[in-house]
């Protein structure tokens, strides 16, 4: 069981439904570190009952590599709104995929194109919906 499997990851049922036709789109991997494998073992919750420093789609983040003791804040967005010079990645980046639907102060194991990283989330921020 890695890091990750010991926090269940919270999505609401929107988020949800936004990312589900990404799991058949997206070439087949093994192991943990997937959309696909996220998305399986997600507890889905209707908006009014998503934890408010948990990170979803649109959600302002702060992040700390241990590893390099380095702090990155992006938003994560949807593919077509990804802008690097914005600070905005991919849900469906490593990064994106490995932090969605944790949570303020978890720590996040994850295989990025660099290897195995670790991170803290030192901050969520996320935009009320309509």
């Amino acid at each position: 069981m890695s890091t990750n499997e010991k926090n269940p990851v919270i999505m609401t049922e929107e988020d949800f439904k936004l990312l589900k036709p990404y799991m058949s789109s997206l070439p087949a991997q093994d192991g943990e570190m997937t959309l696909s494998h996220e998305l399986s073992r997600a507890v889905i919750v209707c908006k009014d009952a998503f934890p408010p420093h948990a990170i979803r789609i649109n959600s302002k983040v702060s992040v700390l590599d241990l590893g390099t003791d380095r702090v990155m804040e992006f938003t994560i967005v949807m593919p077509a709104h990804a802008d690097m010079r914005q600070n905005k990645i991919s849900v469906l980046t490593p990064m994106g995929t490995a932090l969605i639907g944790f949570r303020k102060a978890e720590e996040v194991q994850w295989k990025v194109p660099a290897g195995l990283k670790r991170f803290r989330i030192l901050d969520v921020v996320n935009r009320p919906t309509t």
